[in-house]
C-alpha cells in the first residue's frame, strides 16, 4: 500500500508537521511518497530523513486551494496512493475537502494517531465532542486524512532517496491568495509551537502580559490565552486557545491563571505535558494537569522565568 503525504512550506521553511506526516506514513507503509510544492532539495532531505522514499517536487509557489487540490489529485492518482495525509492547518483544511471529492475518497479530519492501515481501509484515532472523548474510526480506502500538528513522533529513516519533478498543470483556478496580514501574529505561532504559555482571567489585565511574554521569550514558546482574556479585550483573538480558538498539541502547555473551562480544555487537552499555575486549589484545570502549582502566578512565573534563564544560559 502506497501513502502520499503533502508537505507544507511557510516563509521558505518546511513546517514540522510535514516531517511528522512522513514518519506517520512510514509506520503503516513500506512506500511513502511526499508531494513538495514550492520547496527545494534541502526540504526534500529533511523529508527523506523522517520517512519519505520519494519526494515529488512541483514548482508552483503561489498558494491556491484549487491549484494545490488539482496537483495533489494528479500525483495521488499517478502513485496509486490509497491514503493521503495532509497537515491539519489552515492551509491543509482549506483544500482537504476539495481533494477528497476529486479522489472520491473518505475524509477524516484532525486525527492524532493512525492505528493501522491496509489496502482496504485505515483505522485512525481522533478527539470528538470537543476533546471530551476519543474515537477510533475505520475508513475505506481511498482516504484523505488531516493530521493534528505535534501529534506524531518523528522517526529517523534511512533508505531510498528519489526526487522526482512533477509538471502537472494547476488546472482551472478561479481564486488565489493575494495577501497575508500577519501584523497581529505571535512571535511563535500557536499551531507550530512545542511549548505554549497561556494566560487567563487570572492575569487581571492586559498590562500583565509582559510577565508571560518574558517566559515565552526564554523558552522559545508561543503566547496563548483563554477565551475570558480575549473577550475582555486584553489580547487579540489569534492568541485564543480553545473550542472557539486554536486547537493545539504542544509538548508542554503552561496554563497561568486559567480555571480550565471545558471549552478551553477542548483546545489543549491533548498536550503531552500540562503545567497549571493557579492560586485556587479547586480550579478544574488541576484535574487534567500533569503538574499543578497552587500559587499566585505573579509570584511564581517570574521565579520560574529566572530559573529557566539560568539553565538555558
Amino acid at each position: 500500500m502506497s501513502v502520499l503525504t503533502i508537505a507544507e512550506i511557510k516563509n521558505g521553511e518546511l513546517k514540522k508537521i510535514s516531517k511528522e506526516l512522513a514518519s506517520a506514513a512510514r509506520k503503516i507503509s513500506s512506500k511513502v511518497y511526499t508531494l513538495l510544492i514550492g520547496g527545494n532539495d534541502e526540504h526534500a532531505q529533511e523529508l527523506f530523513s523522517t520517512g519519505s522514499d520519494v519526494v515529488v517536487k512541483h514548482s508552483l509557489s503561489e498558494y491556491s486551494p484549487e491549484a494545490f487540490g488539482n496537483i495533489a489529485f494528479s500525483v495521488a492518482k499517478d502513485k496509486d496512493a490509497k491514503i493521503v495525509l495532509l497537515p491539519h492547518t489552515v492551509q491543509g483544511k482549506d483544500y482537504a475537502g476539495r481533494l477528497s471529492a476529486k479522489l472520491k475518497a473518505s475524509l477524516v479530519a484532525d486525527i492524532v494517531s493512525i492505528v493501522k492501515g491496509s489496502e482496504e481501509e485505515v483505522e485512525v484515532y481522533k478527539p470528538v465532542y470537543s476533546g471530551k472523548a476519543y474515537a477510533t474510526i475505520k475508513a475505506s480506502s481511498p482516504t484523505v486524512l488531516t493530521v493534528r500538528p505535534n501529534s506524531q513522533e518523528l522517526l529517523t529513516h534511512s533508505g531510498p532517496e528519489t526526487i522526482e519533478v512533477s509538471e502537472t498543470s494547476e488546472g482551472e483556478v478561479t481564486s488565489r491568495l493575494t495577501d497575508i496580514d500577519a501584523s497581529g501574529g505571535t512571535q511563535v505561532q500557536l499551531g507550530d509551537a512545542s511549548i505554549i504559555v497561556s494566560g487567563g482571567r487570572g492575569i487581571k489585565g492586559p498590562e500583565n502580559w509582559p510577565i508571560l511574554q518574558s517566559l515565552c521569550n526564554t523558552l522559545g514558546a508561543a503566547l496563548g490565552a483563554s477565551r475570558a482574556a480575549v473577550d475582555a479585550g486584553w489580547i487579540p483573538h489569534n492568541h485564543q486557545v480553545g473550542q472557539t480558538g486554536k486547537t493545539v498539541s504542544p509538548n508542554c502547555y503552561i496554563a497561568c491563571g486559567i480555571s480550565g473551562a471545558i471549552q478551553h480544555l477542548a483546545g489543549m487537552g491533548s498536550s503531552k505535558v500540562i503545567v497549571a499555575v493557579n492560586k485556587d486549589p479547586d480550579a478544574p484545570i488541576f484535574k487534567v494537569a500533569t503538574y499543578g502549582i497552587v500559587e499566585d502566578l505573579f509570584h511564581f512565573i517570574p521565579i520560574l522565568d529566572t530559573e529557566f534563564k539560568k539553565v538555558i544560559a
